[in-house]
């Protein structure tokens, strides 16, 4: 091949290379993309900075330990942190952060200080699912609930049932859901002994072993009823009167008014005219509460000493274990970000007048 030719080709090339970085450049999705990753890297840089300026360290959170629980004196207590904690907090920070950075990128989360030898994502792996399983189930629930019960009060505004509903929605909706857990703990299983709280810890009960069988599936339900029920008294307000005032807005809509001229039936009306676009707003809120599903249950859990990744979370504070501090809150914010994400282009598949293409 000549010289020409080989000159010929790359001048083809090169503007076909520019055309299709500029056309990348300006694809949403791309765009969308490139946000959240730079997004996930400032949180994961600012979460690794903060946490090495709260008071105390690994070692010096284990000497306390030892110190307070078992009399230790300071320098016993110190030989045996040295001895356990293989790490080297004494290194500049910025080498630190640039370790941290690379294992990171090949997907290295590092290991637990005080679970010695145990890998952050095996601790995370062990824990989420169970946070997962019970917010999840629980936001389910009340999303569902809170719609329907939403709609009837918009259909039959005015009424007694209505202002029932919208008196008891604003008023749980305004407890802190931590205070209705106390309330729940202390009444049903202190005052009123109705549950035992102490057989209800943790996620199944010693000694079963995790399976699909009826008798795991009951356990489990069984450890995490009152979690379950603390997340869906705390969130179904919400979804009452959000549905409530969208269910409102969209009755008054023209065609809404067209369709119930045309004759069509009611049923017809509420599901395909005012459910599909009343739920517009709360589908998308959904999708951006499943981002705080694994974040939001760290006073709930602790309360009720369910093994989630809330209470990893406060364990790991507690002690200070910086990699599965680290670790969680990576965590929660891929979650967060993804929702976010995820909720814009479940609006555009909901209503096509703000689909992104």
């Amino acid at each position: 091949m000549s010289a020409v030719s080989l000159s010929s080709s790359t001048t083809q090339t090169v503007p076909r290379i520019r055309t299709w970085l500029r056309n990348l450049a300006r694809n949403y999705v791309v765009r969308r993309l490139a946000v959240a990753l730079l997004k996930i890297y400032i949180v994961v840089t600012l979460t690794f900075f903060i946490i090495r300026l709260m008071p105390s360290n690994p070692i010096d959170a284990y000497i306390a330990e030892l110190m307070d629980l078992y009399g230790y004196s300071y320098e016993d207590a110190r030989d045996e942190a040295a001895a356990l904690f293989g790490i080297d907090l004494e290194a500049p920070v910025w080498k630190q952060y640039i370790d941290y950075l690379i294992d990171l990128l090949h997907g290295d989360l590092g290991t637990s200080y005080r679970s010695k030898g145990t890998p952050v994502k095996a601790l995370i792996a062990k824990y989420l699912p169970w946070t997962l399983f019970s917010v999840g189930t629980a936001l389910l629930i009340s999303f569902t609930l809170g719609m329907l019960l939403g709609m009837a009060m918009a259909y039959w505004r005015g009424s007694w049932f209505d202002h029932l509903l919208t008196t008891l929605a604003s008023i749980i909706s305004a407890i802190p859901n931590y205070l209705i857990a106390m309330m729940l703990l202390v009444f049903l299983g202190v005052q009123w002994k109705i549950l035992p709280i102490a057989k209800m810890r943790g996620a199944y009960s010693p000694g079963m072993k995790p399976s699909l069988s009826w008798a795991f599936i009951k356990d489990v339900f069984y450890h995490a009823a009152l979690p379950i029920t603390t997340y869906i008294l705390t969130t179904v307000g919400g979804w009452m009167l959000a549905m409530k005032s969208s269910t409102l807005s969209t009755l008054g809509e023209d065609y809404v008014t067209v369709a119930k001229a045309r004759g069509l039936p009611e049923r017809r009306i509420v599901t395909a005219y005012v459910g599909r676009n009343a739920s517009l707003p709360l589908v998308t809120q959904l999708a951006i509460s499943i981002g705080f599903v694994v974040g939001g249950s760290t006073l709930i859990e602790f309360i009720f000493v369910y093994q989630g990744i809330g209470q990893l979370l406060l364990s790991s504070i507690n002690t200070r274990d910086y990699p599965v501090m680290q670790g969680v809150f990576l965590v929660i914010t891929i979650a967060v970000i993804l929702a976010n994400f995820l909720a814009e282009f479940v609006y555009g598949w909901l209503d096509p007048r703000v689909r992104v293409r």
